[in-house]
C-alpha cells in the first residue's frame, strides 16, 4: 500500500506561481512513476506531469510544457510540481498519482484556482 498526501494548492493571480508537493509513504520501493494529474469542472482528468522514480525521466502534458516543472526527492519520498506563468485555464483540482506496476494510487487532491 502507498499513501499520497498533497499540499500547496491555493488561489493565485494569472501570471503567478505555485508549488505543489506530494509526500508518499508506505511501499515506496514498488513505485515506477509518480506524477500529477488535474481535473477541471466538467472536464476529464488529464496528465500534467510524470517522473520516473528511477532515472528521473519526465513527461508533460502539452498545455503545461515550458511552464511547469516536476521534480522528485527520493530521500524525502516527495514529488513537487513548480507551476509558473499560471493561467485561469490551469484552475483545477490537482491530484498526485503513483504507479506501482500492478496498481495505481491517488491522493485526495488539492485545489488550484487562478484568477484573471
Amino acid at each position: 500500500q502507498v499513501q499520497l498526501v498533497e499540499s500547496g494548492g491555493g488561489l493565485v493571480q494569472a501570471g503567478g506561481s505555485l508549488r505543489l508537493s506530494c509526500a508518499a509513504s508506505g511501499n515506496i520501493a514498488s513505485l515506477n512513476t509518480m506524477g500529477w494529474y488535474r481535473q477541471a469542472p466538467g472536464k476529464q482528468r488529464e496528465l500534467v506531469a510524470v517522473i520516473l522514480t528511477r532515472g528521473g525521466s519526465t513527461n508533460y502534458g502539452d498545455s503545461v510544457k515550458g511552464r511547469f516543472t516536476i521534480s522528485r526527492d527520493n530521500a524525502k519520498n516527495t514529488v513537487d510540481l513548480q507551476m509558473n506563468s499560471l493561467k485561469p485555464e490551469d484552475t483545477a483540482v490537482y491530484y498526485c498519482a503513483a504507479d506501482g506496476g500492478l496498481r495505481g494510487y491517488w491522493g485526495q487532491g488539492t485545489q488550484v484556482t487562478v484568477s484573471s
